[in-house]
């Protein structure tokens, strides 16, 4: 299972990968700040898992749809993605020098620069989804609404807020999920929800929400876990950050183990929602595949 899933991330990714490429390849654009389009090719296509654009695609197969319409949703996502790993990065943020194995874009071009690559990035993840030749200008208005929702103040920038008051506030459980839900789930939820959107198939939606909410959980939940026994080298970024700054974590209410059952039991919540529908397999062995991470 674990290399029929790696090989299916491999294909997709070198899909996304050419389609990011591709619209990042500002060849006969102003060229007297070429910084700017370097920065954002740093933070772009220096690695990365694409997990999100990933579930665009898997999503849009699995309700009917194709490649075709579904590729600049994908993009737009991982844009978006790329754009909150930026700008959280940051100084003021988590003031990271790693980021996917390399210096972290701040590092490479400064604090400025950086801050207006993670807004160019986010404003043209909209650009792609409006420049979408295969959908209905209707299926784009209510993608639009989707992603700055799950991006917005009720979605992942909320969720950041959290964030940075839980450094001087210790979360009570619940209050530490629903952070997690809105800072990685919702970008999560939107990635499968798009797919749907791609595909013009509603039929899909309300799985892809829920298998969306558990793996987000379910990711975060690892990343914690990877927190304290993870190592550098591996996970392309420093490890031991949240316990050095005291944050409330999953590992605040649990142990590895306990934490460990937790998110499996959140994986069979992502499988059961989508139970059924032809081709979910999928789908079921990627929600395990990144229980089972390393990296």
């Amino acid at each position: 299972m674990t290399n029929r899933i790696s090989e299916r991330l491999n294909e997709n990714s070198a899909v996304i990968n050419d389609a990011l490429s591709k619209y990042l390849d500002w060849k006969n654009d102003n060229d007297k700040y070429p910084c700017l389009f370097d920065s954002l090719r740093h933070s772009t296509l220096n690695g990365g898992k694409r997990i999100r654009p990933y579930l665009t695609l898997e999503f849009n197969r699995l309700s009917g749809g194709n490649d075709e319409s579904a590729i600049p949703y994908a993009c737009a996502i991982e844009f978006a993605h790329t754009y909150s790993c930026v700008h959280d990065d940051l100084p003021c943020m988590d003031n990271d020098d790693l980021r996917r194995g390399i210096p972290t874009n701040h590092k490479v071009y400064g604090e400025a620069t950086a801050l207006l690559a993670g807004d160019a990035l986010l404003t043209h993840a909209f650009e792609l989804i409006a420049d979408n030749k295969f959908t209905s200008d209707s299926n784009k208005l209510r993608t639009v609404k989707l992603l700055a929702q799950c991006a917005g103040i009720h979605g992942m920038i909320g969720g950041q807020q959290l964030d940075l008051i839980g450094e001087n506030t210790k979360y009570d459980f619940e209050t530490l999920k629903y952070m997690q839900y809105l800072k990685t789930g919702k970008l999560l939820i939107a990635a499968c929800v798009l797919g749907c959107y791609a595909s013009g198939n509603d039929a899909y939606i309300n799985a892809a929400v829920i298998y969306g909410e558990k793996i987000g959980l379910t990711f975060q939940i690892i990343d914690d876990i990877l927190d304290v026994t993870g190592d550098v080298e591996t996970l392309g970024k420093n490890t031991g950050s949240d316990s050095g700054n005291d944050k409330t974590t999953f590992l605040s209410f649990m142990n590895v183990d306990e934490a460990y059952k937790y998110a499996s039991e959140l994986t069979d919540e992502a499988c059961d929602a989508i139970f059924g529908f032809a081709g979910s397999d999928i789908l079921c062995d990627t929600a395990k595949y990144l229980l089972n991470r390393k990296k």
